[in-house]
């Protein structure tokens, strides 16, 4: 088994990405913490201080640019936005509020491999 690297908190509400993520970035090494909620996973940030956040916008609780509004009010952890939101507006909005890159889904395994 790979030796383990950082943490990261994928915010998700996708099983079957979550599964795909959780399969790639662990077989890489990383420890995975996940959270299916824009709620859960500013409480999963607050209380595991991950490494890198990978975000998806299309939240049922709280859109993901308004999740990324408010880390960026308390932590300056790297956040990878991973959406099927192709619009430029919502990518300019989502580096705005303070992600540092932006991931359209779908993507494959190489690109996940952070």
């Amino acid at each position: 088994m790979p030796e383990q690297k950082e943490a990261i908190l994928l915010i998700e509400d996708e099983p079957q990405m979550r599964r795909f993520l959780r399969v790639i970035l662990r077989g890489h090494g990383y420890q995975m913490f996940e959270a299916a909620t824009g709620g859960e996973g500013l409480a999963q940030a607050a209380q595991r201080n991950p490494e890198l956040v990978l975000l998806d916008l299309g939240l049922p609780d709280i859109d993901g640019i308004e999740v990324t509004r408010r880390l960026r009010e308390w932590s300056d952890v790297p956040i990878i936005v991973i959406s099927a939101r192709e619009q430029e507006l919502d990518k300019i909005r989502a580096l705005d509020e303070g992600a540092d890159d932006y991931l359209i889904k779908p993507f494959g395994s190489g690109e996940a491999a952070v």
